[in-house]
């Protein structure tokens, strides 16, 4: 549309003559006829009247992409388009599937000049029969149908569709295409309710306090749409019901909310949804009031309750927890429930929601038998305040036909018999470690983790607790200090990256590791260069030959890979519609998969996608959600990828493509996590291979296979209880749960108002007064004067962007020669230019005692914090 409003202004400004008989013949040649001939004879009532068709295909635009199959209708509306979009149209019915493509299709629709397309689609409709026909009403306009009407239409009309195989698909052995696709997301209006769902749906129906336990793709999300939608119906006139919904990861919050809002705003509810990122630009209290249907991130709730906005859970009448089993502990889920259940215990007198909590996995915990299982899912029932778990168990048969349960396999594998590769990097480690002992002679003992060899993660644990020690070591003498701390800064930081290549090394190929290596000293070059990096540097380039040419040699490929390598192969020379998710443990193994996957001749069948997470780790910023919604989509329609490697942001809530095979790639956690896990793998004949090198691997996934057999016959026990005995066990939990809490609540601690000095965490220079720092919006830290504007240098920033109040230009480093540790960023906000700092990047120390002190955040510094102020700042 910018493109646009630039050429007609071009195109306005031309002197040349002929221009507008041009315009026009362009117009008329690209297949804008109805805007050429409006032009031609000055006369837009035909185009305007098209505007009420597009309002009301805008109100039926998700009941057009549900029925719609726009491949049967194209032929008869390509008159109405041009000739691009038809193509556009068909392309993405092919790529991304029927629903992207009518979405296409509306798109179109809307943007036509044809004056004959309403008329056109109307007759398209008749002549497949498609019953959306009833809801295009073109004798007259949007105007003349009243809303009940139209929803009264939509109802009526609703095409009831049973899930089932096509019959050439009901034998994969025989044909390659996989069955329909169901998911969590998909399984609402217009499809039929399952006898299964509405026999889960029942005891929340009747307004008891449910944790609804059933298999990840059976549909729970619109289980909670039944529950949502009977609640908001049972009220009597003049009263409403209030509904919220919890999503723990942002990708799922953003799934969820799409869902609420396409089945719920047809039937004339308002929902919304307020998440971290939106948090601070939104009025809370209003939009909780203004709506029936609030999509939440919990911790949005528990801020809220916390600062009073939302004076307590009595505002809602249904709280709905997605994955309910993260219910414990500090989860801001339980942080919900404190306040519900200090509310509840407390006497008071506002009505309480009900608890609704969604999950395919209570768990068991540290149960080693039924007994201490039944108590841990007691615990968790106490938790939600919930009476009743309810599980399929009238309809088995029909929840077998729709999620299937994957055939599970156990592949040891052996780790290579030699490994020069870690041979030449645990000396360079060794090297190392022997820099640090002579400058620091308790370098070894700043850490009582035993037993750490190298490229485990016990030795991640190790170094970590070392690095931490190293920060706050204190000499007399100031300059031999920091000179000091920041060389074991380095060594620490070296030895944390030679474990991480080890790691990948172990998982992975040796090239992939020395990569990874390669692309950290290329870091360590482009940054400040002392005398320490470049020994380091030094020492790895000297072994970098033999490194390139032990990394290349066929004979160190790694046994894992060609073991994953047969099972992929295997698997899609039997189907080669195979769909897979390739679970790892950490970012950098994905990369590293990928890598491999990609340049091996024999897998060139696959197209690798990848998902990760979204927070910042020390290696590297995670994945944007927009980049997460991409892959997630494209994995759906399988279109770009057949193969996801994905870490553990996959294994829960967001929902994924349905896949016929699930490889656990040196990847097991426990009962929870191997349930949602295999939970991707819901089409039939479905398989789940653990592949591992480790019998202890093995040997914990037996275990927790084992522990879920307890839990289901623990949750049987239970639902056999009288529902009173039941209630009963569960308040005494409550009760002494909450004396527990009451007696360990910690009194708000008192703000130290004693002066402290910020020292960089690295080479321990001088920063900053804890007196000269003021919070901004309660969570921004800032400097005030002139004297730390010195203490720092500015590099422009990578990714420049705007948030909430402050626009982020650039990054801020210790200003000290050779050292550069990154201390924050520095931002316009408002009308100021000023830096903001990151306390994970200092040590604190006492300037009475001299004692110095690491925080990882600044809730934890109980210093005295004063809010910035705009006329402190002016003067």
């Amino acid at each position: 549309m910018e493109a646009a409003t630039l050429f007609l202004k071009i195109l306005l400004d031309l002197q040349e003559e002929g221009w507008f008989r041009g315009f026009l013949d362009a117009l008329d040649h690209a297949g804008y006829s109805g805007l050429y001939e409006a032009i031609e004879s000055w006369d837009f009532q035909k185009i305007e009247k098209l505007e009420e068709y597009r309002l009301l295909l805008k109100r039926l635009q998700p009941e057009f992409k549900s029925r719609i199959i726009p491949t049967d209708i194209l032929p008869d509306l390509s008159e109405c388009l041009i000739n691009q979009e038809c193509e556009e149209i068909t392309q993405i019915c092919s790529t991304k599937g029927m629903m992207a493509g009518a979405e296409k299709l509306v798109e179109c629709l809307l943007r036509s000049d044809k004056e004959n397309w309403p008329k056109t689609l109307k007759f398209a409709l008749e002549k497949e029969r498609n019953q959306f026909s009833e809801l295009w009403i073109i004798e007259k306009g949007i105007k003349d149908v009243e809303t009940e009407d139209l929803e009264e239409k939509m109802e009526t009309s609703d095409i009831q569709i049973f899930y089932q195989e096509d019959p050439e698909c009901q034998n994969l052995s025989e044909n390659s295409c996989l069955p329909s696709e169901v998911s969590d997301t998909d399984l609402y209006s217009p499809f039929k309710t399952r006898s299964y769902q509405l026999e889960l749906a029942v005891p929340a129906k009747k307004g008891k306090n449910t944790i609804i336990c059933a298999p990840t793709g059976c549909g729970k999300t619109f289980v909670a749409l039944l529950i949502c939608e009977h609640h908001l119906k049972k009220f009597p006139q003049g009263q409403k019901g209030k509904v919220v919904f919890f999503a723990n990861q942002i990708p799922v919050y953003e799934q969820q909310k799409s869902v609420f809002s396409e089945y719920f705003e047809r039937l004339g509810y308002r929902v919304t949804g307020i998440s971290g990122a939106t948090a601070e630009n939104v009025p809370v209290k209003q939009i909780v009031e203004n709506n029936d249907i609030i999509v939440l991130t919990p911790q949005i709730l528990v801020n809220n309750l916390k600062n009073g906005t939302i004076p307590s859970l009595s505002i809602f009448t249904l709280m709905i927890f997605d994955e309910c089993h993260n219910t414990s502990k500090q989860h801001p889920y339980n942080m919900i429930m404190f306040n519900y259940l200090d509310q509840k215990l407390g006497g008071s007198s506002g009505p309480l929601p009900q608890v609704i909590g969604l999950t395919a996995s209570v768990g068991v915990g540290d149960a080693k038998d039924t007994g201490e299982a039944l108590d841990y899912i007691c615990k968790l029932c106490a938790s939600l305040d919930a009476s009743v778990i309810a599980t399929v168990q009238d309809n088995l048969e029909e929840l077998e036909q729709v999620v299937y349960k994957p055939q599970k396999f156990f592949r040891k594998v052996e780790s290579r018999v030699s490994d020069k590769f870690k041979c030449i990097i645990a000396q360079l480690m060794r090297e190392t470690e022997s820099l640090a002992k002579r400058i620091c002679k308790d370098f070894e003992n700043l850490s009582k983790i035993q037993n750490r060899e190298f490229g485990t993660q016990k030795y991640e644990q190790w170094i970590v607790t070392v690095q931490k020690a190293c920060m706050v070591l204190q000499m007399p003498d100031k300059e031999e200090e920091s000179r000091i701390c920041k060389a074991l800064f380095l060594y620490t930081s070296h030895l944390r990256k030679y474990n991480d290549a080890l790691i990948i090394s172990e998982d992975a190929r040796m090239k992939d590791a020395l990569q990874y290596l390669k692309d950290f000293f290329s870091n360590v070059r482009a940054a400040r260069f002392d005398e320490t990096e470049q020994d380091l540097t030094q020492r790895f380039e000297e072994k970098l030959q033999e490194l390139e040419s032990v990394s290349r040699d066929p004979s160190n490929e790694n046994p894992k890979l060609e073991d994953l390598c047969f099972i992929l192969q295997e698997e899609y020379h039997l189907n080669p519609e195979t769909i897979t998710i390739l679970f790892v443990k950490t970012r950098a193994l994905v990369d590293a998969l990928k890598n491999w996957i990609e340049g091996n001749s024999k897998l060139s069948f696959l197209k690798p996608g990848i998902l990760t997470g979204r927070s910042k780790t020390n290696q590297n910023t995670g994945m944007t959600l927009p980049a997460q919604k991409c892959i997630l989509d494209s994995f759906k329609a399988h279109g770009d990828h057949n193969i996801l490697i994905a870490t553990s942001v996959a294994d829960e809530g967001i929902d994924i493509a349905q896949c016929n095979l699930v490889i656990l790639y040196e990847y097991v956690g426990n009962v929870i996590k191997m349930i949602q896990t295999r939970g991707r793998g819901r089409a039939r004949g479905s398989k789940c291979f653990l592949l591992t090198s480790s019998a202890a691997v093995i040997e914990k996934e037996n275990i927790n296979m084992y522990k879920e057999k307890m839990m289901n016959d623990s949750i049987l026990c239970l639902q056999k209880w009288d529902e009173a005995v039941f209630k009963e066990k569960i308040l005494h939990i409550q009760i002494d749960e909450k004396f527990i809490r009451d007696s360990q609540e910690k009194t708000k601690p008192v703000p130290d108002k004693e002066n402290k000095k910020l020292l960089c965490r690295k080479c321990k220079a001088f920063a900053c007064y804890t007196a000269d720092i003021r919070v901004i919006e309660e969570s921004h830290y800032t400097v005030l004067g002139d004297a730390f504007k010195a203490c720092f240098v500015s590099r422009p920033h990578p990714k420049p962007i705007q948030f909430s109040n402050f626009y982020k230009r650039a990054k801020i480093f210790c200003a000290r020669q050779d050292c550069s540790h990154d201390w924050g960023i520095h931002v316009k906000y408002k009308t100021f230019e000023i830096p903001v700092i990151k306390i994970e990047s200092f040590v604190v120390e006492d300037i009475a005692t001299g004692v110095q002190t690491l925080y990882s955040k600044w809730k934890d510094f109980h210093f005295e914090k004063i809010p910035f102020d705009a006329a402190e700042m002016s003067k």
